[in-house]
Formats: C-alpha cells, structure tokens, sequence
C-alpha cells in the first residue's frame, strides 16, 4: 500500500503514559491496563498520537492500538542519544569516549526497531521521526545534523511513511537546510512561554516561528509536533505568574482553532503530567504540560475537546 508523503489534518497530542513511580530512566514502564485506560480517555478527543522511542512503552502503545481496534495514528519516534560532546548543556552533554560509541551502537538498533514497527503496524504508525531535539545548542543528546540526514536516508529506504525530524524552529532557519532537503515533512517545536511570552502574545508568536519556517522551505509540508503552556512552574525557566490552567486553556483554544482553520496538523504537549521528568521539586515546570493531571483528573483545557 503506497501512502501520501504528506499528513492530513488531524487533532493531534504527545502522549507518555508514565505515571506515579514510573519512568523510562528506571524501567519502570505504564502496563498494557494502563496505557488501555488512558487511550479510552483519549478517544474521541484526538485522532493522532506522538510517541518518542522505541521502547517497551510504544510497543504496548502500538499492540493495545491494534488489538483494541482503537481510532489513532501514531508518530513514531526513534529516540537518538548523544554521538558528540555538547559543553554548552546546562544540565550536562559530556561523556566518555566510550558512552558515545554505546550511544551510535544503541542508535542503529532503535532505528532498526524503527523500521520494524513502522512496517509491522503500517495501518497506525502514519509518521516516523528520526529524533527530536537533538540539534539545538542546549541539548543533552546531540547529533551532526549530517549524522540525522544519513539516518533520514537510512529510514525512507525502508519503510513507506513520511520522515521527519522534531526539533526546535530556530535550527530549521539555518544549519538544517541539508536535513531539510532529505526529509518528506518538517516538524517544528515552539514554545512562546519559555521565551517569555504572555499568554495574550502567545498565539502571533506561535504564528511567527511557523510562518518563518514555511517561508524558509516553500516546498516542504511543515508540521508542529509540540506546542503547549505549562500549568505549574517553581521559577526554573519560566516566571510562576506566567503559567496556570486557564492560561494553558486560553492558549490551547487559540491555538486548536488556528490549526484546524488553517489544517495545520499540531499536536499538542501533552496529554498527561509526568511526576518523574526534571528536579525533584513538585513544581518542576517540565512535570506540568498535561491536559489531564498525573492522577487523571482533567484540566479545564479538556473542555476544548468536548
């Protein structure tokens, strides 16, 4: 079956069902009930899923998909580790020697996992991207961006779907136009509230980065494949006053109606609070993006979808 280099419009969400004691960092992984459980509360509401590895959590993702017959798209992500040192990481981009050889080692194996499960699930998997944010100049896990462009070339050769890559807009205006050129679809992250932005300047700012990436390629389809507004933050990054639920609901219905009147496929970050991501302090920005709360309840931003 020949699919469409492009993407339809769908609405669409980041999902990582990791929840109260859990986390990829220690194995500890959401059980098929679980991630069952959070796809029902998803159903109805969004039509296209974003996953970020080939772990054991896509891979229930994708079997409870299939076996539930559930109504989703996935985009499939091939998480990359760092193959060079980046000593301009705040949170630490160096290694060892060694660590990186590991890195390039596990890399080809999740791109051959990628490749699997793209062709095993062709009727779900609709997107694969070969990384995320793994570019900018602040990254933990950096890669050349020629090094993700042989690993573009290496995935459409094998699977059917478009390719793409998810990264931050800035690199895309300039040191990505090689990579730009061997892609199908170009995926942009853009966050206007870690830029400082209020949320009544949220939404033209949001409309900037895109329209500045489109008009730097003409001739690709580009895609948002995060965009939200935290709910929470203890001053890391991002001002307290600046975040809240109904600012996250006031931005989200803004920008839903943007991309559905101009049938822009964005998927949203996220669909759940995440406990374990960031520092250990409850208020750690990067532990609330979710339209629904760690325990599930929803937040006011989930009326958008009703």
């Amino acid at each position: 079956m020949t699919k469409s280099k492009r993407l339809s419009y769908k609405r669409a969400i980041c999902y990582s069902g990791f929840r109260d004691g859990q986390s990829p960092d220690t194995g500890v992984f959401p059980t098929e009930s679980e991630i069952l459980e959070d796809l029902k509360l998803l159903e109805g509401h969004w039509d296209a899923l974003r996953v970020y590895a080939c772990d054991l959590h896509t891979e229930r993702v994708l079997k409870v998909i299939e076996e539930e017959h559930l109504p989703f798209t996935v985009m499939l992500g091939a998480y990359i580790g760092a193959e060079v040192n980046n000593p301009n990481c705040p949170w630490g981009g160096v290694y060892s020697d060694e660590t990186l050889k590991i890195n390039c080692l596990r890399n080809q194996q999740e791109l051959n996992r990628a490749v699997q499960w793209a062709n095993r699930y062709e009727d779900i998997v609709d997107v694969v991207s070969v990384g995320n944010e793994a570019t900018v100049d602040w990254t933990d896990h950096l890669i050349e961006p020629e090094t993700v462009t042989a690993y573009a070339t290496f995935l459409r050769s094998r699977i059917s779907q478009p390719v793409t890559f998810c990264e931050n807009y800035v690199p895309w205006l300039d040191k990505l136009t090689g990579l730009a050129d061997e892609l199908d679809i170009i995926a942009i992250h853009t966050y206007p509230v870690w830029e400082y932005k209020t949320v009544t300047e949220a939404m033209a700012y949001t409309r900037e980065n895109f329209n500045a990436v489109q008009n730097a390629h003409p001739d690709k389809q580009v895609i948002i494949t995060e965009a939200g507004w935290a709910t929470a933050s203890n001053g890391r990054g991002i001002p307290p006053e600046n975040v809240g639920e109904l600012f996250q609901e006031t931005y989200l219905r803004e920008l839903l109606a943007w991309a559905e009147d101009e049938q822009i496929r964005v998927y949203i970050f996220e669909a759940f609070d995440e406990n374990w991501k960031g520092s250990d302090h409850p208020l750690e920005p990067e532990k609330h993006w979710g339209i629904y709360r760690a325990d599930r309840s929803a937040k006011p931003a989930l009326s958008l979808q009703l």
